[in-house]
């Protein structure tokens, strides 16, 4: 199905990779994760998947996992700044990297 996207953190590449039903890469976003941080560095979606959603389902996902880890974020990659700014239900994990 098109818009079966399944997000996994691809640790020993330091980043989050979307992939489609048949497991091919759709997108990803590179990220270092510090002692109680993760910095977003660059988020990708490949040019025959762009405007399917895959960006955000990304960021949902790792901003999640973030979360559930009790990490704060540093959101060094535009797109999660302007992600961030929109989904304000995860204004909470950027609270200390601003300050």
């Amino acid at each position: 199905m098109e818009n079966d996207i399944t997000v996994v953190d691809a640790k020993d590449r330091s980043r989050y990779e979307a992939h489609d039903a048949e497991g091919t890469l759709m997108g990803f976003v590179d990220y270092r994760l510090h002692p109680g941080s993760i910095t977003f560095i660059h988020a990708e979606t490949l040019p025959e998947f762009r405007g399917r959603g895959v960006a955000g389902t990304i960021a949902t996902k790792s901003l999640d996992d973030a979360r559930a880890l009790g990490l704060q974020v540093k959101p060094a990659c535009p797109f999660y700044q302007d992600f961030l700014a929109e989904h304000t239900e995860y204004a909470d994990l950027v609270k200390a990297a601003q300050e």
